[in-house]
């Protein structure tokens, strides 16, 4: 491999040479990754992957970000906009291709690039990839959504809380192996901490470049570092991606504006400045993430929650908890139970967003209503007797949001209520109920809670219900727990649905451990609650 600094060179001296309007039209052909026009090994623009996203019937994004110097500031390009060129083809070899356009990479969005491919079949993969000057990314694999009257299987990975010292990404390649139908992401994609901050119960295996993420420059190194991650560009360049984000990527444990403390070190010492940062954070996760164009924010503004329809087989109501949510109660003390976590007008989603959910639920024609989001929703009450405390970051510390959600599924009879669920570094499977004080109560939905891609280190072969035995005697809804990293197979086909632990016993912090199935959950159309198969 050449010299990165080199490398970076003769890219911007090649790219400014020829100017923005005189890049080559035609692509070599037999491109299986990263490769400059005459064969060569890529150290240049590409060094972030491919990734794409949101995908429509029609239609699907396609990103890349060019970075020469990843983690050099503005990733080592020039403050200049440069011309991409790409492509998009029923086959890898790009002989059948169905799309082509050029498009800006400019300085003021991170020279990333973000493409709305319009034009394309119902339930069809594809396989796309760009261009600048002599330079051909690598090649990525997406696939549409299914058309509106489609009962079809549809595989999906779902992944959470991936902190890039605490192990490897072992996990993500798992899931680039799979090449699932689409990847669900739910948060902590990045982490805001400086090196050694957050501390693995091992220690780090590696560690963070540069300070805690404050303002812009910080948020685009940050993700650049992440994004190097080889496993993590394969799991993108697999498949399309639907994400939405936690906490980690602005704050831990921000709620909207209000940040976890007023830290004036981490940027947080006045309203004023948590917004600036906030802002900051948002523009990053705009530009680092497979999103519409229309989605870029405006100061502290991101429109993420959103939805999609996947043929008749799901319906996919992405959510956002952190954007709207009024700040934690009781202190944000876990366990405690002080009355605030049941005020009438404390919000985990607001009321525009809690609108939004109950019109796509009740409107739904599709065999299987799922939700992804970011928070554990069941109660986790780890008090012995009467005081169910819980977790007030999670939607414990807001019982009318909850008692809202629930009443309306249990009320309108939403059938077939999944809720996809990350945050909490371990695998959950939960029965929900509309009270969970009332275990006789009839089951209105699930809960699959996957594990963390790294987050914590390896993590250990057992459950929660052993670990902490109160658990089990004030959890009656938890069905399973595990605490090993990896990530969630689930399988949505017309009469069940299948959800597959996909964990690595050998753990993340040894390369190329394999990935096993340890356990397996379904369930019934029209039966709710978890049943092993």
């Amino acid at each position: 491999m050449s010299d990165p600094t080199t490398s970076r060179r003769r890219f911007l001296a090649g790219v400014g040479a020829v100017g923005a309007a005189a890049f080559v039209p035609a692509w070599s052909v037999g491109t299986a990754g990263a490769q400059t026009a005459s064969g060569g090994s890529l150290d240049g623009p590409f060094t972030l992957g491919v990734a794409s996203g949101d995908p429509l019937p029609s239609s699907v994004v396609i990103w890349t970000r060019l970075a020469p110097s990843p983690l050099e500031p503005d990733g080592g390009m020039a403050n200049r906009s440069y011309r991409v060129r790409w492509e998009v083809a029923r086959d890898e070899n790009f002989r059948l291709v169905v799309a082509r356009g050029g498009v800006a990479a400019v300085p003021e969005e991170g020279h990333s690039v973000h493409v709305d491919v319009r034009g394309l079949r119902p339930g069809r993969e594809y396989f796309y990839r760009f261009r600048v000057g002599g330079e051909i990314s690598p090649v990525g694999r997406t696939r549409t959504a299914p058309g509106p009257r489609t009962l079809s299987p549809l595989t999906m990975a779902v992944a959470s809380c991936s902190q890039y010292e605490h192990g490897l990404f072992t996990a993500y390649r798992g899931i680039a192996d799979e090449r699932p139908d689409v990847v669900v992401h739910l948060g902590d994609y990045i982490y805001e901490y400086e090196a050694n901050d957050y501390v693995a119960p091992a220690g780090n295996l590696r560690d963070h470049v540069g300070p805690e993420t404050r303002t812009l420059g910080d948020y685009r190194q940050r993700y650049a570092q992440y994004k190097t991650d080889p496993d993590l560009q394969a799991a993108h360049a697999a498949a399309p991606w639907i994400v939405t984000w936690d906490d980690h990527e602005v704050d831990n444990n921000h709620a909207a504006g209000i940040p976890e403390d007023t830290d004036e070190a981490e940027g947080n010492a006045t309203p004023e400045d948590f917004a600036a940062r906030r802002a900051a954070a948002y523009q990053a996760y705009w530009e680092n993430m497979p999103l519409r164009r229309f989605r870029k924010p405006v100061d502290t503004a991101l429109p993420l929650f959103r939805g999609f329809d996947m043929g008749r087989t799901a319906r996919l109501s992405v959510l956002d908890t952190r954007q709207f949510r009024t700040d934690q109660p009781c202190g944000d003390v876990f366990g405690l139970g002080c009355g605030e976590e049941s005020d009438p007008s404390g919000t985990i989603l607001g009321d525009e967003q809690a609108a939004w959910l109950e019109d796509r639920l009740v409107t739904s024609n599709a065999r299987w209503n799922v939700v992804p989001q970011q928070i554990f929703l069941a109660s986790l009450d780890f008090n012995p007797g009467e005081n169910s405390g819980g977790y007030n970051d999670g939607w414990d510390g807001y019982r009318a949001s909850r008692d809202r959600l629930f009443g309306f599924v249990d009320d309108q009879h939403v059938d077939n209520f999944v809720v996809l669920t990350g945050d909490v570094h371990s695998t959950w499977m939960n029965d929900l109920r509309r009270d969970f004080e009332r275990p006789e109560l009839p089951v209105i939905g699930s809960e699959l809670v996957c594990t963390s891609i790294a987050s914590e280190g390896d993590g250990t072969d057992d459950s929660w219900l052993d670990a902490v035995p109160v658990l089990r005697d004030e959890n009656p809804h938890v069905v399973y727990t595990n605490r090993l990293r990896g990530y969630l197979n689930v399988r949505f086909d017309r009469d069940v649905c299948t959800a597959d632990v996909r964990a690595i016993p050998g753990g993340i912090t040894t390369p190329d451990q394999p990935i096993e199935t340890i356990a397996s959950f379904v369930i019934e159309d029209g039966r709710p609650g978890l049943q092993t198969p």
